[in-house]
């Protein structure tokens, strides 16, 4: 079965029938399609076998363009399939709980569900293209949908916001179509045709220069979608103007296409670049560890703050994935996933509080506790995943990004742990300022308890964050099969640990 083609068309079908639904079921419809979505994505998922030889899985090919060898070419592997779960997951949580705030901004409801199932489209096409200028037809896409739901639904200075994201993208896109063409061509001269086939690109044999450019190209374009310190700044103005659920939708599924990218492109294709610049990756991802948590413990808007906390979370994310070990990598995997949800618990939970008093500065808040216990509680458990306390689901992955790291860089991954000490100072600090104390007059009148609706979005979502915490097995017995094929074809393997007292 198709089960890929179908996971991209669906969303564009029903995003056709929620926009000529009308404002009156455009919200209905857009649920309705999702939630089958998210239904298919399951099935799918039941009939991947982790333990196939094969790399990619659910595999289709249909030439597209062959002037230049270019063919509509998708399928899965481990860690694809997990944020391919992710993703059509949260777009039915992020329309439920953002019921109406679909109706702010200069656009029609119509068009806000309509804007979020192309996206979703986009997300899956993103993680599923295995044709490199498929992939980057998906890259340059979903640019679209997001630069619509920012400028038209987003705050005050959504224009500016909107603008320089799509600004960031399209330049971080356009070197990597530049090394997109370096590499085509480098397939002509070796096959004596070119081809944009992921895995026919990953057998070539590039000179040792050449691959070096080629991977600059490509990083620098997954360095901004992720992103990574220092071309992140598009990243708070965005998610500080779009609304919760697309801040959601950015932040949790977006961005990881950066490091998916690493993964799937610069690391396959590119293994030897790819040892020769961790030293200078490895850099940037502990800067991004703190530069994010200490500019996220000086923010007074609450969006801000999440937003800064997910560049300290890529730092890691990236740390594991260039530390070149299979704990590590199977870390950065799993912090993919679960940094998704505890961003969107974040999210979605600052939506509610600040569409209630209607300001996002933290300043605004405090005694939130008294009058609404239930927020409280969400808002609490969300961030203490996003801080990583033991029982949560980004524990799991953080420690296995730090163990694994240690084996290989020992000084790098005692530094990084630092990251934990602060991460745990912006989350306290914006929960003590926003939920204990005395609620203030304007508090009291206007903070309300979660609604039914609103429980039914968040529940799944904690739900997941805590059971991540106990089995993380479950998606780690699906990640780390890609994990060691990727280790294979970069051709490292984990340190041997050293053994002490042996007699020589």
């Amino acid at each position: 079965m198709a089960w890929l083609t179908l996971l991209i068309v669906l969303p564009l079908v029903g995003a056709a029938i929620a926009w000529f639904a009308g404002d009156g079921l455009a919200r209905q419809v857009g649920f309705v399609v999702a939630l089958v979505t998210l239904g298919v994505s399951i099935a799918m998922a039941l009939a991947y076998a982790p333990n196939s030889t094969a790399f990619l899985q659910f595999t289709e090919h249909v030439d597209w363009i062959k002037a230049f060898g270019a063919s509509y070419s998708v399928g899965v592997d481990g860690i694809a399939l997990v944020l391919i779960l992710m993703s059509t997951a949260l777009v039915p949580v992020t329309m439920l709980a953002g019921w109406h705030e679909m109706e702010g901004g200069s656009g029609s409801i119509r068009g806000y569900v309509a804007l979020t199932l192309i996206l979703e489209s986009m997300m899956v096409g993103v993680f599923a293209a295995t044709d490199v200028f498929l992939f980057y037809v998906f890259f340059e896409a979903i640019l679209i949908p997001m630069y619509f739901l920012i400028g038209r639904y987003g705050g005050a200075k959504r224009q500016y916001a909107s603008i320089k994201f799509l600004l960031y993208s399209l330049l971080g896109g356009l070197i990597m179509l530049a090394a997109l063409i370096g590499l085509w061509v480098q397939a002509k001269q070796q096959l004596g045709h070119g081809t944009f086939d992921w895995a026919t690109l990953s057998q070539l044999h590039l000179d040792p220069t050449t691959e070096k450019w080629l991977w600059v190209g490509f990083f620098i374009a997954f360095a901004v979608k992720a992103p990574l310190v220092p071309v992140h700044t598009w990243l708070p103005d965005a998610a500080a103007e779009a609304t919760p659920g697309s801040a959601t939708l950015m932040v949790g599924v977006l961005d990881k296409i950066g490091t998916f990218g690493m993964f799937r492109y610069l690391l396959v294709l590119f293994p030897a670049a790819s040892l020769w610049a961790t030293p200078v990756v490895i850099i940037l991802s502990i800067v991004s560890i703190f530069y994010g948590a200490l500019l996220a413990i000086g923010q007074s808007d609450i969006k801000r703050l999440i937003a800064y906390t997910s560049v300290s979370h890529f730092g890691f994310i990236t740390l594991g994935i260039f530390a070149f070990t299979s704990q590590s990598q199977s870390g950065a995997a799993l912090y993919m996933v679960n940094h998704g949800f505890s961003t969107a618990a974040l999210f979605l939970v600052a939506g509610f509080l600040i569409s209630r008093r209607g300001s996002r500065f933290i300043e605004d808040f405090g005694g939130v506790n008294k009058v609404a216990p239930l927020l409280t509680g969400a808002f609490l458990l969300a961030g203490l995943s996003s801080l990583a306390l033991p029982g949560m689901s980004s524990f799991v992955s953080e420690f296995l990004v730090l163990v694994g790291t240690f084996t290989r860089y020992p000084s790098e991954a005692v530094i990084a742990t630092f990251g934990i000490v602060l991460a745990a100072l912006y989350i306290l600090l914006m929960y003590q300022r926003s939920m204990t104390g005395m609620p203030g007059e304007t508090v009291r009148e206007r903070v309300t308890e979660m609604n039914r609706r609103e429980i039914v979005a968040i529940a799944p979502v904690l739900a997941i964050i805590i059971a991540l915490g106990f089995v993380p097995q479950v998606l780690l017995n699906v990640i780390n099969p890609t994990i060691d094929k990727t280790m294979h074809v970069v051709a490292v393997a984990d340190p041997k640990p050293a053994l002490e007292g042996t007699n020589s």
